[in-house]
């Protein structure tokens, strides 16, 4: 079965509808737009990833290479990039405009859930069932540093806007703060009473707001991880 991906979006307060009729054939689970606007990168359990054309639906580039579902896709903040994670354990690194694959991340035991660029470009942070987050390298796909705190599933992790500081959500019932740079923890949140299914930081990086199943959503100080709200 041909599945058809249908994009809706926003062009100077006009709706404008593009349908692709051509694509992934099982769930699409992640869709976003290109930093300039022009491309829409979308991740899929077909266990591809695949670039379109914003303007006309075209398809671009197919990325082939994982195994098993794909669970996230991020582009880097300059566009040139797509990193994607996928049940089989692994992340992988694209170029954008080609589909090439650049690296594979490849350290993780279980399901790589989330993933997300640091505000520069240079670094990417992956999160996992396997009870961790790593840092990677975006140029080369090293492993940086291990994020070692969590006592169940990350669900999600971010970059703080100035990228010093990362925050992961977990099944634990905590998110935590930590440092980019060295990987030491900064802070536990720990006042929600199920698990904690994503977390971001303000545009200013001085709060983080974390969403769970314990039907809240919590705003903490991102500096002392004291709750606010």
């Amino acid at each position: 079965m041909i599945s058809c991906l249908l994009l809706t979006c926003f062009v100077k307060g006009q709706e404008r509808i593009l349908i692709a009729p051509v694509g992934h054939t099982s769930n699409v689970t992640t869709a976003m737009f290109s930093p300039d606007g022009k491309k829409i990168v979308t991740a899929s359990d077909d266990n591809t990833a695949k670039v379109w054309d914003a303007a006309t639906g075209v398809l671009l580039a197919d990325l082939k290479g994982h195994t098993s579902y794909i669970r996230a896709a991020s582009l880097s903040p300059d566009g040139k990039k797509i990193v994607t994670t996928s049940w089989d354990e692994t992340g992988k690194i694209w170029d954008a405009a080609t589909g090439v694959l650049l690296a594979d991340l490849n350290a993780h035991t279980n399901t790589v859930e989330a993933v997300s660029f640091s505000p520069d470009g240079n670094k990417i942070v992956t999160a996992s069932y396997d009870k961790t987050a790593k840092i990677w390298d975006a140029a080369t796909g090293l492993l940086l540093t291990d994020l070692k705190g969590h006592t169940d599933k990350v669900l999600a992790a971010s970059f703080s806007p100035d990228g010093k500081k990362i925050a992961t959500a977990s099944s634990d019932k905590t998110a935590k703060i930590w440092d980019a740079a060295t990987g030491v923890l900064l802070s536990d949140l720990k006042k929600h009473t199920d698990k904690v299914q994503s977390t971001s930081f303000s545009p200013d990086g001085k709060k983080i707001v974390t969403a769970s199943y314990d039907k809240t959503a919590k705003i903490w100080n991102a500096a002392t991880g004291v709750l606010l709200a």
